[in-house]
């Protein structure tokens, strides 16, 4: 059975790199029915943190990728975490073993000078480790080659004289990365590892472990990196590249991850898909061995499209869920008075944006009638000394109109619009801004429709009293 692994540090936030790597494993398993197993490797005990764990199993979570299996029972399964497997002395136990098999030897170090050698041995050595030194465990290099075929760049071999040997325990007891994720791998019969490529670098001296011990290594997949727009590596300096940040910007899980699907892998038929209807096609051989850059404003397209293709009723939960994250509780009691109203404005809204955020943006004046008017409103309509007449006959037309329906609506602007009292733009502009206090809405007729006849009046009969 397919067993794949996704293994995090919790060291920082959820990178969209490793989400993306999560998600290949994750749509790997799926679609082979095997197992999909979260590991926190927390064995930089100095810069690792239960926060930071917290926020990147939410982060999978958001993004909808879950995990099979882990240590907890009764409940919602918890991860595996490499400190509380230290505590159980399994590393030790099997770096003991190469020692044994002199494959591994301790090193002693100078009690002033931290980093230099004074001795190497076979057998543990306690009389040292009485006077204080430092006593960490080295895998010895062996000689010949390594060699493995990895499923993107194909056969790779590795010259092991270019390799010096390695720290595997460290002289606090914990193991290092290539150690424990050897073992780990091995303990839980992971058959498949795709990660980035960065690791590439790992893998001879892993595979060198594994071959210490005599077991089979997993099958290798090395996954180019996600760069920025300058062909590096992203990263902070290419801006904000955590999950995270992209939930608080408003971006939909469903959309983040459909586009971290495209970042490499070849997907036929449209690009706006929900992954569970490409588990299917899902191939490793699919993805592509050349570094993807990572487009802003292709993903903000991507997750305007899933915004006008959903369910209206779905965009609403997802956008409660949104605003309870920005603390916008006003907004969600405002749109729980009247679902009808509330679905009629997302429907005229999510025309005009691409994101969570800027429906908020466009959408507050639906649920606020104490809204402030723009700066750039006031200056450009409102002081106009035409703006109170556009305002008063607008008034007057939409008080007298018997059947409230866009097409009545857009008939009476549009005859009054063309009196002469203003432009046309100016006669739009001045009426839009008046019954929701910004420039850019979803169209001027529709609004109004939604915004229903007592509530336009009223809008129009407060703006009155600040115009010109």
């Amino acid at each position: 059975m397919v067993r794949v692994r996704f293994a995090p540090s919790p060291t920082g936030y959820l990178h969209v790199g490793g989400a993306r790597t999560a998600l290949f494993n994750w749509m790997f398993a799926r679609k082979e029915k095997g197992a999909f197993i979260l590991r926190i490797e927390d064995t930089d005990i100095s810069r690792s943190s239960r926060d930071f764990e917290k926020a990147i199993m939410d982060a999978l979570k958001w993004c909808g990728i879950d995990w099979d299996e882990g240590p907890d029972v009764g409940g919602p399964y918890g991860p595996y975490r490499q400190s509380e497997r230290v505590e159980k002395g399994i590393y030790e136990r099997y770096a003991r073993q190469l020692v044994e098999m002199k494959k591994a030897y301790y090193v002693v170090y100078d009690l002033e000078d931290k980093e230099k050698e004074i001795g190497r041995f076979y057998e543990y050595p306690e009389d040292f480790v009485h006077k204080g030194h430092d006593i960490t465990i080295k895998f010895k290099i062996p000689k010949g080659e390594t060699t493995f075929d990895d499923l993107l760049k194909g056969p790779l071999k590795f010259d092991n004289s270019s390799f010096e040997d390695f720290v595997i325990i460290k002289s606090n007891g914990f193991p290092t990365y290539n150690f424990a994720v050897v073992i780990d791998d091995h303990l839980m019969n992971v058959t498949h590892v795709f990660r980035g490529e960065d690791h590439l670098s790992n893998t001879p001296k892993q595979i060198m472990l594994y071959d210490s011990f005599g077991w089979d290594h997993p099958v290798f997949m090395h996954i180019p990196l996600i760069l920025g727009p300058d062909r590096s590596p992203l990263s902070k300096r290419h801006g904000a590249t955590s999950v995270d940040h992209f939930r608080k910007e408003g971006y939909l899980s469903r959309a983040l991850v459909n586009y971290l699907a495209l970042l490499g892998w070849k997907v036929e038929g449209d690009e706006v898909f929900l992954i569970e209807e490409k588990l299917r096609d899902f191939k490793p051989s699919d993805i592509s061995n050349k570094g993807v850059i990572f487009d802003h404003k292709k993903l903000e397209w991507l997750n305007g499209k899933h915004m006008r293709s959903m369910e209206i009723e779905d965009l609403i939960d997802r956008f409660k869920e949104w605003l309870s994250l920005a603390e916008r509780e006003d907004v969600i009691r405002e749109m729980e008075k009247d679902r009808e109203y509330t679905s009629n404005v997302m429907k005229i809204c999510r025309e005009k944006v691409n994101t969570l955020k800027q429906l908020l943006e466009i959408s507050e004046p639906f649920f606020n009638d104490e809204f402030p008017y723009e700066e750039e409103y006031i200056e450009r309509y409102l002081k106009k000394e035409f703006s109170k007449k556009v305002l008063e006959v607008t008034y007057q037309g939409l008080s007298s109109l018997s059947e409230w329906s866009i097409e009545a609506i857009e008939k009476l602007l549009r005859d009054l619009a063309s009196s002469g009292i203003a432009s046309k733009k100016n006669f739009f502009q001045t009426v839009r801004g008046a019954v929701t206090g910004k420039l850019v809405t979803p169209g001027l007729f529709e609004t109004i429709h939604v915004l229903g006849k007592k509530k336009t009046l009223e809008r129009l009969g407060r703006t009155m009293e600040r115009s010109a």
